[in-house]
């Protein structure tokens, strides 16, 4: 049921809207005397006058943010079929867990004996991933999954140079996500580019021809980024292990399969999970994120550190290790997000294993339910194999009437849907990539195809309709090759 298409009105920015004099708050009298800041800040630079902030009043500022909020799309206002980002909703049970002010007002820096209940609350979560990995040790300082996937790689160099190994390598399907080539260069390594078979899986004898001693590992989604599982995936692992490499999950698509394997048993040796896609915590916008590093036995002296152990007791305590020799350090200023990771184990602890599986099940179904309705529309890239939880949808025949898969994605805003993930991955000709999650009613998956079959018909009928498009939002179509050639970093009101 589409809910895109906000009213196109002109809004001022904020800074337009300032005006000398007013005030949204003001701040206490000090109740101290004076102090000499540059004295207290020796060495520092200062500016010689205050910063150019807006000046507005309350009513207006509320408003103007009111507005601007509704001008974006998130999962509470309608579908997101984004593929490989599982977009799904976020229970509004663990955001009133994550608000209890033990959690929300928790200062970093507090001792351990101050915060037990966070201690003991993250502990745990770090033993659902475990359980759900199949692995050893698990740390959740990483942000976000890309830098999950940094600490991943920066655990496998650590281990090879434990052993006096010099290996220079990370091989990377040609399917992957953009982030595990430039996580692995990241982290010092070179990458060797694995293809894919004619069905959209890795090619194994492919993948055999390429490792030797320079190979420090293999990173995998599984399911791969075209929704599909790896059937090969143990003999890939065998591949790997028997040249002395190591094997990397690429967590992003672990929401086809929690609860129902585990990525340790496939053989992998260190996995990072995106708990704000997997575990239905507040994604997007920047932020926050968490990308916990889940790894084998082998490679858990090198996560990074402090980590939290438990001490046994009548009454178990908790605390941070900080004596880890062999870590390859702290990657978060603090712990991790906390607020996130809270939402994360609300999450668990509320569905539990069999919770779990049924999701992940649901998951599937929905986009095999989704694939099913859309595949008169636009034919599915590799029909060899079922999807998983998502689904590539090959868009090329619009080019018969000079489009593009964008001009589709454009005209489904008009229809009243947030399009879904275009020209990824890069090996399928105009891809259209749609994951439903498992929150979404037949009737709204129902509603998101009959939109994109209107739309593609319209391409053969009206043509001019879909380069046009969108018109009903208050920004029109940008010029993103631009963009992405002339970045702007900073902004200011005086310039």
């Amino acid at each position: 049921m589409p809910v895109m298409g906000p009213v196109a009105v002109d809004e001022p920015t904020i800074f337009e809207r300032s005006r000398p004099g007013r005030r949204a708050s003001e701040m206490p009298t000090a109740d101290v005397d004076d102090v000499d800041v540059a004295a207290l800040l020796d060495g520092v630079e200062l500016a010689d006058e205050m910063p150019a902030l807006p000046e507005i009043a309350e009513l207006d500022l509320v408003r103007h943010f009111t507005r601007m909020s509704q001008r974006n799309h998130g999962i509470d206002v309608g579908f997101y079929p984004l593929g490989s980002c599982s977009m799904k909703y976020n229970p509004r049970q663990a955001e009133r867990i994550a608000a209890l002010p033990a959690f929300r007002q928790a200062h970093p820096w507090a001792p351990d004996a101050a915060v037990q209940g966070t201690l003991a609350a993250l502990w745990e979560l770090e033993r659902w991933l475990v359980e759900l990995t199949g692995l050893h040790a698990a740390s959740l300082q990483p942000a976000a999954g890309a830098q999950g996937e940094l600490v991943g790689l920066l655990l496998i160099r650590a281990y090879h140079e434990h052993r006096g190994d010099d290996r220079d390598v990370i091989i990377v399907p040609d399917s992957a996500h953009g982030t595990n080539p430039a996580s692995a260069t990241t982290a010092g390594f070179r990458t060797v580019t694995v293809p894919s078979g004619p069905g959209g899986l890795v090619d194994a004898d492919a993948l055999a021809d390429l490792v030797d001693d320079h190979t420090a590992g293999l990173m995998l989604t599984n399911p791969n980024t075209l929704g599909l599982f790896e059937l090969d995936i143990a003999r890939m692992a065998q591949i790997v292990h028997d040249v002395g490499g190591l094997l990397y999950y690429d967590g992003a698509n672990f929401n086809a399969i929690a609860g129902r394997v585990r990525p340790g048993d496939m053989g992998f040796d260190v996995v990072h999970l995106n708990v704000h896609k997997t575990f239905a915590t507040p994604h997007g916008g920047g932020g926050p994120g968490a990308g916990p590093v889940v790894a084998s036995e082998a490679l858990a002296p090198f996560l990074p550190a402090p980590v939290i152990v438990a001490d046994d007791g009548p009454v178990p305590s908790y605390r941070f290790d900080h004596d880890r020799p062999h870590s390859i350090g702290r990657v978060h200023g603090f712990h991790g997000n906390t607020g996130v990771l809270v939402r994360a184990l609300s999450y668990l602890q509320r569905h539990g294993g069999d919770g779990l599986a049924s999701m992940s099940a649901k998951a599937v179904l929905n986009a095999n339910y989704l694939a099913a309705r859309t595949t008169d529309t636009l034919p599915l890239a590799y029909p060899q194999h079922p999807p998983m939880h998502e689904f590539v949808l090959r868009g090329s025949a619009v080019r018969e009437h000079g489009l593009k898969v964008l001009d589709v994605c454009k005209r489904l805003i008009d229809l009243g849907f947030h399009p879904p993930t275009n020209y990824f991955p890069l090996i399928v000709d105009e891809a259209l990539m749609i994951e439903p999650t498992e929150t979404e009613t037949p009737e709204t998956l129902d509603a998101f195809a009959a939109a994109l079959a209107q739309a593609v018909d319209e391409a053969e009928r009206d043509p001019d309709l879909l380069r046009d498009a969108p018109t009903t939002t208050p920004v029109r179509r940008l010029d993103e090759a631009k963009a992405a050639r002339e970045l702007v970093l900073r902004w200011s009101p005086l310039a």
